[in-house]
């Protein structure tokens, strides 16, 4: 009994692009031919993309999707004894199914059915697809494999299935999204899998950003006893070679072919690292999927706008990012001073525009009616919606993204001017935590000291009225972090916040501040996931509201 050579392939879908997913595929598939594969696994809805959402329910998207899986089998039949497990969606009976089929020689060996359809935070799988339930096995050169797609692996029916069907190998096709923790969360749940199947397993992730959610891939292939035998860079398009004995047992296998990744077990990437590769990943496939080549952000010289710069930089290159200063008469030296040495750090296209006489125009417009009334944040948000009209006005005409600067624990409190600062097409830091932004400045640093150290210790502020700090009306960040990690993502209520150690009053500002801005959080643009629960697609709450926390 010989010996079976499975390939892994990590590949960076775009939802609704069938002929480029079918494309990436097949040269994939023609990479680990050469090398002598004689499987391919790829990852969930490979072929549409993940997720597609509303696509599925027109007729022409599912009819396209069956038609290029012909194609695509069709032009794999010339890489003679490979069999490929491709995701896809099919429609059988009238029933539309998330799909795995076996291709090989020109033919379709077989189509295995998803069973465990998430329906849950950013999945809404059940909205589209029927379960399946029979389990599908095939076999190369005397080794069994059972295919099974994502979800079913965390449940026990359908690795069990087939199991007793006869198979010594899991092969799991997945669309697995990233957030904190979930590389770990994955191993847990495969090596659960294989000690109570006795398989081992080999787990093909996506790559890639799509809208707000990011792929962050880390493939892997795991024998029956958990160990790790192979890994896969995190936020690369790659393959790997794995080598399956006759009863199922993994070794890495290493091979010269040019495109497959050489070493076994590509190195974890520590958290701000991580992070950082999630939103850069997730901005530069946002910028490239959608057509974009440029991007305009407002640098004010603080922290968030300093980060969001060295991201955009990061993932599309100094020459592609342009930033625009707009100091008002608050807006105090240094920052000015900060954001030309930042800008000259990076190289980036820079522009300022002064806008105190743009403001003054506006009072002096509205004076008549603001009579007798005080200054309050009427006259702060007319700053920040000018900056917004600006940036806007310089996407129009020269086709730049505007990036948004705003972070989660702004978001939350409604610490943000609807239509001034949230203007804009993509929200960087619309899942990272005020706390969060700060650790991922220094750790940038570390690589390269493209933030000054001022941006960092100065104390946060929107300069939008004399002397003006975040803290004036709000807790310190560690504690509004730590209150809307629990009420937004541990979804905790406001007594178990409490009880946790937080002060009262604290809590009860935090959760009715997140409470009445649903509003701002309606209309802001999307931005990457990387928590558990970020305002998006997985935080759904009305906005006619009448439900009062209580203690």
């Amino acid at each position: 009994m010989s010996a079976v050579k499975v390939s892994i392939a990590q590949i960076n879908a775009l939802v609704g692009d069938l002929s480029g997913n079918a494309q990436r595929v097949l040269e994939a598939a023609r990479i680990a031919h050469a090398a002598g594969a004689q499987v391919l696994l790829t990852p969930e809805l490979v072929l549409t993309g993940y997720p597609p959402e509303d696509l599925l329910l027109r007729p022409s998207f599912v009819a396209s999707c069956d038609q290029v899986l012909k194609d695509l089998c069709a032009s794999l039949a010339n890489l003679a004894g490979l069999h490929v497990v491709v995701g896809h969606v099919t429609s059988q009976n009238g029933l539309l199914r998330n799909a795995a089929s076996v291709l090989v020689d020109g033919a379709v060996l077989g189509t295995y059915f998803k069973r465990e359809l998430p329906n849950y935070a950013v999945f809404d799988e059940q909205r589209y697809f029927t379960a399946g339930e029979q389990p599908f096995t095939f076999s190369v050169a005397g080794v069994c494999f059972g295919v099974n797609i994502c979800e079913d692996i965390w449940f026990d029916a359908a690795p069990e299935a087939a199991a007793q069907q006869g198979a010594q190998t899991l092969l799991v096709l997945n669309a697995s999204p990233y957030n904190l923790g979930k590389y770990s969360q994955r191993l847990d749940v495969a090596r659960r899998c294989v000690s109570r199947t006795g398989c081992s397993l080999v787990y093909a992730n996506l790559v890639g950003g799509q809208d707000e959610l990011t792929f962050d891939g880390a493939s892997f292939a795991m024998n029956a006893n958990g160990m790790l035998v192979n890994r896969l860079p995190e936020y690369t398009s790659a393959l790997s070679l794995i080598e399956v004995s006759g009863n199922g047992t993994l070794a890495a296998c290493v091979s010269t072919e040019a495109g497959l990744v050489a070493q076994a077990l590509a190195p974890e990437l520590g958290v701000e690292a991580q992070v950082w590769q999630a939103l850069t990943t997730c901005l530069a496939d946002y910028v490239k999927k959608n057509g974009f080549r440029t991007v305009i952000l407002g640098l004010s010289g603080g922290i968030d706008s300093a980060v969001v710069m060295a991201i955009a930089v990061d993932a599309l290159g100094a020459e592609n990012v342009h930033a625009v200063m707009m100091p008002s008469r608050y807006t105090a030296d240094i920052s000015q001073i900060d954001a030309r040495d930042m800008v000259k750090r990076l190289g980036v296209g820079y522009e300022e525009i002064a806008i105190a006489d743009l403001a003054a125009s506006f009072d002096q417009v509205l004076s008549p009616m603001f009579a007798g009334k005080a200054l309050d944040a009427t006259e702060e948000n007319i700053q920040a919606r000018l900056r917004g009209m600006l940036l806007m006005a310089l996407s129009n005409k020269f086709g730049h993204l505007v990036l948004t600067t705003g972070n989660k624990s702004e978001l939350s409190t409604g610490y943000c001017t609807l239509y001034g600062d949230m203007a804009g097409g993509f929200a960087v830091l619309k899942d990272v935590a005020k706390t969060l932004v700060y650790r991922l400045a220094r750790w940038r640093n570390v690589q390269s000291e493209v933030i000054p150290e001022r941006i960092i210790t100065r104390p946060p502020s929107a300069e939008l009225r004399p002397d003006q700090t975040d803290q004036d009306n709000l807790p310190e960040y560690d504690v509004i972090d730590g209150i809307i990690e629990r009420y937004v993502e541990q979804n905790q209520s406001a007594a178990q916040i409490v009880a946790a150690g937080f002060e009262r009053a604290a809590v009860e500002q935090i959760v009715r501040l997140i409470r009445i801005n649903e509003y701002k959080r309606k209309q802001s643009p999307p931005g990457p996931r990387i928590t558990g629960r970020a305002y998006g697609r997985d935080w759904r709450y009305p906005l006619s509201n009448g439900f009062r926390e209580t203690f």
